[in-house]
């Protein structure tokens, strides 16, 4: 199965940008009369017959789209980019893959990195989710400050994992089944104490991911899985 995004997909017929059909035609060795997959990341399945195998403006002729489910809830973890982007990038890529539904770049006092290339990050999100074969494109939201974060209404589950006194409840012994969930993660040198003591006046709960020191992009991952497999 070949997936393909298109974020604006208008039925009977859709044309693909000269990068995508390149791809289709050169790499994929694709013809008139062959089907591929289409999807616009919001729970919609495509078919589409090639009608014009040009790889410079390859064009499909659509079925009536299939709406996959989507399984509720939510899951926003907000994280702290890494100072060596790929690991992040890495996080994007198997977090996506999961099937998480919205992920925030979180700056702190112990960051290491407070910018991100935006175009780059979703470009990541856009081939894991075709890699994946979902149809759910994860959303990604600008980075914030932590003290913006934490004030942001949210209504569900709210954790800050943290693991600095030892005394954090396990992440998984408090997750609520069918209830959104937004989780901080922070850098490599954790949140700070006062970071954590605002976070907990604004309604979050600490918790441990477990006993091992993990990097921050694998603690991402962790939380991820425990999420998706726990309260879903």
């Amino acid at each position: 199965m070949n997936l393909f995004y298109a974020p604006d997909i208008p039925p009977p017929f859709h044309h693909f940008d000269r990068e995508e059909s390149g791809h289709i035609v050169r790499v994929l060795r694709l013809r008139e009369g062959d089907q591929i997959h289409l999807t616009d990341g919001k729970g919609s399945l495509y078919l589409g017959d090639i009608v014009a195998a040009d790889p410079k403006g390859c064009e499909v002729a659509l079925h009536p789209p299939v709406l996959m489910d989507h399984i509720p809830p939510p899951l926003h973890i907000a994280i702290a980019p890494n100072k060596n982007i790929n690991r992040f990038e890495w996080l994007l890529e198997k977090s996506s893959e999961i099937g998480i539904d919205v992920i925030t770049p979180l700056i702190c006092a112990r960051s290491e990195r407070s910018e991100v290339k935006p175009e780059r990050l979703q470009k990541v999100l856009i081939a894991a989710m075709k890699q994946s074969l979902q149809t759910w494109l994860p959303e990604l939201h600008g980075p914030a400050t932590f003290s913006e974060m934490i004030k942001k209404p949210f209504p569900g589950q709210k954790y800050i994992a943290y693991c600095e006194t030892g005394e954090e409840t396990l992440l998984k012994r408090t997750l609520q089944p069918g209830i959104p969930a937004l989780i901080l993660i922070g850098p490599e040198g954790d949140f700070s104490p006062r970071e954590v003591t605002l976070a907990v006046s604004e309604g979050f709960l600490p918790v441990s991911l477990g006993p091992s020191r993990l990097r921050t992009e694998t603690a991402g991952v962790v939380a991820c899985v425990m999420v998706k497999t726990l309260i879903q």
